[in-house]
């Protein structure tokens, strides 16, 4: 497990610059799981299942995982497949706490 996963989000008041070069890069290697930085502004992961009823098992635990830690991805959900959009909507890009809900999200499998 990620010791990203271990930490709790901490919700972002605004005023902060959102992260960008190496300390994304740092945090994204820390990360793992085929998770991509998309222009330096959101993280982005699909994933695969046998099924519907799979992907939306799956989509539940993360959206009350996202009620519980107060951070909400856009969540995507099709026939095998959930696709997470994850970033910080009071700066316009990505915080640390947008990474450990991305790793706490990769618990939820």
């Amino acid at each position: 497990m990620s010791d990203l996963a271990k930490k709790t989000c901490i919700p972002c008041k605004g005023g902060v610059p959102p992260l960008k070069g190496e300390k994304l890069d740092d945090l994204l290697e820390k990360l793992k799981n085929n998770w991509k930085i998309i222009k330096e502004h959101h993280l982005e992961k699909e994933y695969s299942f046998k099924n519907f009823k799979e992907a939306l098992d799956f989509t539940i635990k993360v959206g009350e995982l996202a009620e519980n830690q107060g951070h909400h991805p856009d969540i995507f959900l099709a026939w095998g497949k959930v696709k997470l959009t994850i970033w910080t909507h009071k700066i316009d890009g990505l915080t640390e706490s947008d990474f450990i809900f991305a790793a706490k999200a990769d618990k939820e499998l």
